[in-house]
């Protein structure tokens, strides 16, 4: 685990839900120089704490209406991520995860519609060798979809 302390932690709270603040607004919020803040967040950045600046895009501007979650059974042995590093490849998945439990790996894949998410199991997942199953759920509404982490703070 990285050493953070409450300084870095407020950057992270702060960072996360807007991650086009700009240092200065983000040093006036902490009480501190620009010229700190810049230096935290670079040292953020480099230790790998702070990954990366997303841009979310609302999936029905593009037209990828459909959510779904897909279980994939695998002949691979556990711990085995041959197959998750062909899947991981697939441009549609925009999560995949190894899993415990009956099903190998969970895959969260967005589509246009149903059709294209029958031609995407049919092309792509069902043509890697090794996939034995699939479960599919298909997701009727979203209430709540956010990447953020709680955050905690130093007592």
């Amino acid at each position: 685990m990285h050493n953070l302390d409450n300084i870095d932690l407020q950057i992270l709270t702060l960072l996360q839900p807007d991650a086009r603040m700009s240092n200065a607004a983000l040093a006036k919020e902490l009480g501190m120089a620009p010229s700190a803040v810049l230096e935290r967040v670079r040292k953020l950045e480099s230790k790998g704490v702070i990954e990366a600046y997303n841009t979310q895009v609302n999936p029905q501007a593009v037209d990828r209406k459909l959510l779904a979650y897909v279980s994939i059974k695998t002949s691979t042995p556990p711990g085995d991520t041959h197959i998750a590093d062909m899947l991981e490849k697939v441009p549609e998945i925009q999560e995949l995860h190894i899993v415990a439990g009956e099903d190998c790996l969970l895959a969260k894949i967005r589509t246009a519609d149903a059709q294209a998410l029958l031609v995407l199991m049919r092309e792509k997942l069902g043509k890697v060798d090794g996939v034995t199953g699939t479960k599919t759920t298909i997701v009727l509404q979203t209430i709540k979809e956010k990447n953020h982490l709680v955050i905690p703070s130093q007592p």
